[in-house]
């Protein structure tokens, strides 16, 4: 068994910075491993990112206790830390369950709250739901974490027949039946919110747009990476809003920043392009929060075009294993080509790019690589994204030159790429691309003007 516990400068856990912040907002993190060092980074930045300043961190290597997750010696030490550090809180980053979480509040000064990883990961959810569907999905996550503990309480009342046993509170059998109720009455309301969405995507298809999602784990870039290929234009001017097209999509170097969907037009030379950002993923999430969020990443689940960001300032090994967790959640549902981004490509030495495109080629064999800080490569990914969207067919129209058929004309210089417009013998020709739902419509339209009796020629 191994461990380590050191305030947040290093030191000894000395607390001469502490009063930084309030106290309740001032936490140590901490984590079990079964073997190896623990990395308490991630856990660090997901602290900064709910609002806490980490003043100390704990870590173990040794298998899990039962009652306290650490070893109780351990625990000691974590209780010793947070009152020299003065911390209002106690992150883990584990899957504590309910007796653990209580066991180890007991060892802690009063009033010091223990938080498992996953109860932070909601709270900054919560945090960042600014939409109705985004805060729906917090409270089914909610819920979902709290029914197996309703469960839990069940149980041991009714084997101990004592309410409150290991300090969970007095059990109401209708506690765990209003739950369920809730996540059904969520879920409902979820299908509802979806049906819509997926009408406004086959609405902006109709139009003409393809549509392009950003996919990968959370600090990735992408938001930065949208910024710099979005048109200053929003979306759906013409149809309700969607609510998040009220601001510009954020970048921070923050955990989480994006937690609904922002779509923008993406500036292309030929098609038009909606780019839609989403959450990120994150590592080593349950099954009932990932489901919670599921219809979060519709947009990428019905996306023409995915493109998968990752950050090429990692290690490889590291990529590696978020390119394969992405392949595996993406391609469960998603039929749409993926497109691998490397971005970041700023912060690499010379030659360490080549090295990586090597290293991951199993996994990322043609990837584009991307600075979204810079701009480099930016030209590059646009072709790449217009090569790899669904084919567009050639039409060729010949039209009387008329109202209706400059109209026609209008159109389609809306809803494709015209590649030629020429005008003689009072005729127009209208030579074009288009997605071939467009094409058709095109000459339907053509078709009409035609039965008004003016020749009409489609080749």
């Amino acid at each position: 068994m191994t461990g380590s516990v050191e305030g947040a400068s290093g030191d000894t856990g000395t607390d001469t910075d502490a009063e930084s912040s309030p106290r309740a907002k001032r936490a140590v993190v901490a984590k079990r491993v079964d073997a190896g060092t623990a990395d308490l980074s991630e856990i660090s930045q997901l602290a900064a990112a709910a609002g806490y300043e980490v003043v100390g961190e704990l870590s173990q290597t040794r298998t899990e206790d039962a009652a306290f997750m650490f070893g109780e010696g351990k625990v000691a030490e974590l209780g010793a830390l947070v009152r020299r550090t003065g911390a209002g809180a106690v992150i883990v980053d584990n899957d504590l369950g309910p007796y653990q979480t209580f066991n180890i509040g007991g060892e802690l000064p009063d009033g010091v709250e223990v938080i498992d990883r996953f109860t932070l990961i909601l709270e900054i959810f919560g945090q960042r739901a600014n939409t109705r569907k985004a805060q729906l999905q917090v409270e089914l996550a909610e819920l979902r974490y709290e029914l197996p503990r309703a469960e839990a309480k069940a149980s041991l009342a009714k084997r101990d027949e004592r309410p409150g046993f290991m300090g969970l509170g007095e059990y109401d059998e209708s506690v765990e039946r209003d739950i369920k109720r809730q996540i059904s009455e969520i879920q409902a309301e979820l299908d509802s919110i979806a049906e819509k969405e997926q009408a406004r995507r086959d609405q902006r298809r109709d139009s003409g747009f393809d549509l392009v999602a950003l996919a990968g784990y959370t600090n990735a870039g992408k938001s930065t990476l949208m910024r710099r290929l979005a048109a200053e234009i929003d979306v759906d001017e013409n149809v309700d809003r969607h609510p998040d097209l009220d601001r510009t999509a954020e970048s921070e170097d923050m955990l989480f920043t994006t937690l609904g969907t922002t779509t923008r037009r993406a500036e292309m030379e030929k098609r038009d392009v909606l780019l839609t950002d989403t959450v990120g993923f994150i590592a080593d999430l349950p099954h009932w929060l990932v489901e919670s969020f599921e219809s979060t990443l519709d947009s990428v689940y019905h996306a023409d075009l995915v493109l998968l960001v990752v950050d090429a300032s990692e290690p490889v090994e590291s990529m590696r294993e978020k390119l394969v967790t992405s392949h595996d959640t993406l391609y469960e549902r998603n039929e749409a080509p993926i497109v691998t981004v490397f971005n970041k490509i700023d912060r690499l030495a010379p030659g360490e790019l080549a090295a990586k495109r090597g290293a991951l080629s199993g996994v990322a064999p043609d990837p584009v690589a991307v600075s979204a800080k810079t701009g480099a490569g930016l030209a590059e990914l646009r072709d790449r994204v217009e090569a790899e969207l669904p084919d567009w067919e050639r039409e060729r129209l010949v039209l009387p030159v008329s109202d209706d058929a400059m109209s026609l004309v209008s159109w389609i210089h809306d809803h494709g790429h015209v590649d030629e417009e020429a005008y003689a013998n009072d005729q127009v020709t209208v030579d074009f691309e288009a997605k071939p739902s467009i094409v058709a419509r095109a000459r339907s339209k053509a078709a009409d003007i035609a039965a008004t009796g003016s020749p009409t020629e489609s080749t």
